[in-house]
């Protein structure tokens, strides 16, 4: 089994890349105080996403709040939305979690916060990066002006 590095992953997590059309679910995993996204067929399986994933879950995403037990019909903890993109943030710093999800709302939440057991489906893997994270072959072949011009566009 692969070992990737996802914030969730970390060292004693088996885990493997996302494809399109996983079924995923919110996880704690065993001896960690973090979360992330399991496998569904795959139970105890930590499935990393790369930036630019698009996720549409089953519901709308809620994240854990203190007051959601106390007042469920208010709905704390709940995102407003059910699509997603996923992103790395805070990365200038080493002692925090990066991965996150943008929702369709503009809402970013970090993956530690999703309550667990909720349930997405990887709609879309990034288009700029196959598998292995390499530049896709088509990418690979443009004349250098317009690999140039498509990352200045970028912001890169």
């Amino acid at each position: 089994m692969e070992l990737l590095m996802c914030d969730y992953s970390l060292h004693a997590i088996h885990s493997r890349r996302a494809k399109a059309g996983d079924l995923l679910i919110t996880s704690e995993f065993p001896n960690t105080t973090t979360r992330g996204f399991s496998a569904a067929a795959e139970p105890g399986m930590a499935v990393c996403l790369l930036p630019g994933t698009e996720l549409a879950f089953s519901e709308e995403a809620v994240c854990n709040h203190s007051f959601a037990t106390l007042f469920p019909r208010m709905h704390f903890g709940s995102i407003g939305a059910r699509l997603a993109r996923f992103r790395k943030i805070n990365q200038r710093t080493t002692d925090t979690h990066h991965d996150a999800l943008e929702f369709a709302n503009g809402k970013i939440v970090l993956l530690t916060r999703l309550r667990p057991g909720q349930r997405a489906t990887v709609l879309q893997l990034p288009t700029s990066d196959n598998a292995d994270g390499k530049r896709l072959e088509s990418e690979r072949r443009q004349p250098a002006s317009v690999a140039r011009n498509a990352e200045r566009l970028a912001g890169h």
